[in-house]
């Protein structure tokens, strides 16, 4: 028995390198990651690898070229094939390496090897909010560097604050007799109750701690307003948000739309399906001509998101690699593989159905599967917050709080110039030497002593 099997295999060994012996092959593929891929003038990829392993164990030369019209294949009403298919049908190509589907129809006319890829039909769609950790949705509604911003904003005005209240004479108008109402401790107490938009007093008397409290309470108010708008719509959108981990939940919304690559295999399944689930996703892709022309299109659409994107789930297993927004649904239909397609009755079929067993037996197939579907995400700082509110969106609010306090501050030093020039005046003295007296009273240890002076007369 031995004996035979051997005698079979050096006959179509024998065979094979009179074949591959008399021309160079001609190999037809079509650019699609991970399976063919430009880099410069040459081609790579899985299936690229894939023809130099079978090269290396059967001998043989080849060039590869791409498809022209960049289709898989597939028969119009006249009966004509385009794509891979046809190339192979009319003699312009020997060998079509690429993710082609073994079908029944494409049987019929070209001969295809054992599978090198199993797969089946799934679909992918963008990752939902619900999938994201919610412990601290009141958060949500803005970035972490828009509460970074709000912070800053309120250290910043609490500061402000105080210094004007230190600073104008008609917030402070004798600092070694009266107490000062505006403590750092009120001032940071006083900017809070703007935020809750309830107050706390007292109110700021001069002129430059009104225009500091009012554009303080105007961005309060219009930060509140974007706080609460963008929380209803994430609060919106998380309603509205259906779990959809199965075609039949898929055919059972309206939430998003969903389609799969124009006159492609996937298309025909569900075109040709007696069931009731599938037959009602083609007629919704039907009517809402929601096909695509090509899978890159398709992933586009499921990233922008509302759109669930069907095709074989090995190619939708390397989008999810590359794209970290993007999710596939578990359930599996339709169990499907790729193949090498030749001309009918060619002697090449045999000698490649026992190379690529070999491969698969060795784990070749496996290192390569491995080699061009490593997951390297694009965008995944994005998929945390992508709907937050950024201190970019609201920049001229935050202009606006800088003017208002640039301003406050201005008016409380002119202020308490304008009294410094009124002393020097009537005290016959240089307007510095006043000036620099009010600042040490307000600012130095003797203000400072007034004030826990003043402090203590009224706890007696």
């Amino acid at each position: 028995m031995r004996a035979v099997l051997a005698l079979v295999c050096v006959s179509a060994l024998t065979a094979w390198s009179h074949t591959a012996g008399a021309k160079e092959l001609s190999i037809t593929t079509i650019k699609e990651d991970p399976y063919a891929m430009t880099r410069g003038s040459q081609l790579e990829g899985y299936c690229i690898d894939l023809v130099s392993e079978l090269s290396k164990k059967l001998g043989f030369k080849y060039n590869v070229h791409l498809v022209k019209d960049s289709r898989y294949g597939a028969m119009d009403s006249s009966g004509n094939w385009n794509g891979m298919i046809g190339e192979i049908i009319k003699g312009e190509a020997d060998l079509a390496v690429a993710p082609l589907t073994v079908t029944a129809v494409r049987e019929h006319f070209v001969d295809m090897t054992t599978p090198f890829i199993q797969t089946g039909l799934s679909f992918i769609l963008r990752k939902s909010a619900d999938s994201e950790d919610h412990s601290f949705s009141l958060l949500s509604p803005f970035s972490t560097e828009m509460w970074v911003g709000v912070l800053v904003a309120f250290l910043l005005t609490g500061l402000c604050v105080f210094l004007v209240g230190r600073i104008s004479p008609m917030e402070w108008a004798d600092p070694e007799a009266d107490e000062h109402s505006f403590t750092l401790l009120h001032s940071f107490w006083y900017i809070t109750g703007a935020l809750t938009l309830q107050g706390a007093g007292p109110h700021p008397k001069a002129l430059s701690g009104r225009i500091v409290g009012a554009i303080w309470w105007i961005f309060a108010v219009l930060l509140l307003a974007c706080y609460f708008v963008n929380f209803n719509s994430v609060l919106h959108n998380k309603s509205k948000h259906t779990s959809i981990t199965s075609f039949e939940d898929l055919a059972n919304q309206d939430v998003i739309d969903y389609g799969t690559v124009e006159n492609g295999s996937t298309m025909l399944f569900f075109k040709n399906s007696n069931n009731p689930v599938y037959r009602r996703i083609h007629q919704h892709m039907e009517r809402k001509k929601s096909y695509v022309s090509t899978m890159q299109e398709g992933v586009r659409l499921a990233q922008e998101g509302r759109f669930a994107f069907i095709g074989e789930a090995v190619s939708l297993d390397l989008a999810v690699a590359r794209y970290c927004r993007l999710t596939r649904a578990q359930e599996v239909i339709s169990m499907r593989s790729y193949s090498i397609a030749v001309p009918r009755g060619s002697p090449l079929v045999k000698n490649l159905t026992i190379a690529i067993l070999q491969l698969s037996e060795s784990g070749e197939l496996l290192h390569l599967r491995e080699k061009w579907w490593a997951s390297s995400c694009v965008g995944s700082d994005e998929t945390h917050g992508s709907d937050a509110l950024k201190p970019y969106d609201l920049r001229g609010l935050f202009l606006l709080l800088g003017l208002g306090l640039g301003v406050g501050l201005l008016l409380a030093l002119l202020e308490l110039l304008s009294r410094a020039r009124s002393r020097a005046k009537d005290g016959k003295k240089s307007c510095c030497s006043v000036l620099s007296s009010e600042l040490h009273q307000r600012f130095g240890s003797g203000g400072e002593g007034a004030e826990q002076e003043s402090s203590d007369k009224s706890k007696a």
